[in-house]
């Protein structure tokens, strides 16, 4: 019986993967920490939180006495670490929670359980979830990252989950802490905020508002169904080699534009209306330092661990579609005040 205790469990992957192990490993113990921050949610949760096994701690990852006490209290012997912010739009705006919550919150909860496992490790975990950003942009030829790609961080957000991989690193080579790094690229599925680009487009196009686009559109984004990101890490929780990363990708490079047309065609069968979702596309401001191109080289997982993405993009996306069209009223209420001012600041009005 593992005990594991999930941070950022209210948010996008967090809610997934709290869903993903309690249905395939109800013998296990787990305790959800998340802040609740504009981004957690507690409504993704509903009937989870009437497992036996499942608890949530409504808690920041950077508050060293709780993370401390839940330690000792629950006896965790595994952490899965999602919690962060993550938004490059507003790390851009406002770089100081991301410098806190990825450094700071990570240390917390490395070195609390460092002091929590003393030296009976054998049976522990630390995995923590990072993203492809570390890497870098990459141009149009060349190959893609891998895990000993360098990094070369361009957004406060990218260089906060930098440090906090190389802090994970160093628990592994200066106190044998059993810590295992996953970078994912850009992840898609149900419960997404509305701010990311896909739930974006959605909502705007069943509200004929414009579909906002950086620059040319042509960015290239790597893109991998949260379904498949959540078996890859439970893989790598259960197989991987201690003190190892593994890149976890869906093998699906997109351009932007491409990405919004699609949705686009997508969502003119599903919900039809008077004109083409495609004419409301509208091209805005690119943002500060927008990398070109993200790709992962997933080949060691799938060598290593025998994972693959089960998912194609153009079924993944006609899921997703179909999640928010059934869901309306759950991203109705997430789109608040503080949502609609950081639009506003973010696309104009």
């Amino acid at each position: 019986m593992k005990k594991l205790l999930i941070t950022g469990g209210a948010g996008f992957i967090g809610t997934n993967f709290v869903h993903h192990w309690v249905q395939n490993h109800p013998e296990d113990r787990v305790i959800n920490l998340d802040a609740l921050t504009y981004a957690g949610n507690l409504e993704n949760l509903q009937g989870i939180d009437k497992s036996a096994n499942y608890r949530f701690v409504h808690g920041d990852v950077c508050d060293q006495d709780l993370i401390r006490k839940l330690f000792h209290d629950e006896g965790i012997t595994h952490v899965v670490h999602f919690a962060a912010e993550s938004h490059v739009d507003r790390s851009i705006t406002g770089p100081e929670a991301f410098i806190t919550t990825n450094i700071h919150g990570t240390f917390t909860l490395l070195e609390s359980a460092r002091r929590a496992w003393g030296d009976d490790l054998e049976a522990c975990r630390f995995l923590h979830v990072s993203t492809d950003e570390v890497y870098g942009s990459l141009m149009a030829d060349a190959p893609a990252f891998s895990e000993t790609t360098p990094f070369a961080p361009n957004s406060p957000y990218a260089a906060s989950k930098a440090s906090s991989d190389h802090l994970v690193r160093a628990y592994f080579h200066t106190y044998g802490m059993p810590v295992l790094t996953t970078n994912c690229s850009n992840n898609y599925g149900p419960y997404q905020f509305p701010e990311k680009l896909i739930p974006l487009v959605v909502m705007n196009s069943l509200e004929e508002k414009p579909l906002p686009v950086y620059g040319d559109g042509l960015n290239i984004r790597d893109w991998l169904h949260v379904d498949d990101h959540c078996r890859g890490i439970d893989r790598v929780l259960h197989a991987g080699r201690v003190g190892e990363t593994y890149n976890i990708g869906g093998c699906n490079e997109w351009a932007n534009i491409d990405i919004v047309r699609l949705i686009c065609s997508t969502l003119d069968e599903m919900r039809p209306g008077d004109r083409p979702k495609s004419e409301l596309i509208t091209f805005v401001r690119d943002r500060p330092g927008h990398d070109q191109r993200y790709a992962i080289d997933a080949n060691k997982i799938m060598t290593e661990l025998g994972w693959s993405p089960e998912y194609t993009f153009e079924t993944g996306i006609r899921q997703t579609v179909a999640w928010y069209l059934d869901n309306e009223a759950w991203w109705s209420r997430i789109r608040d005040g503080s949502y609609k001012e950081y639009y506003k600041q973010q696309y104009g009005a």
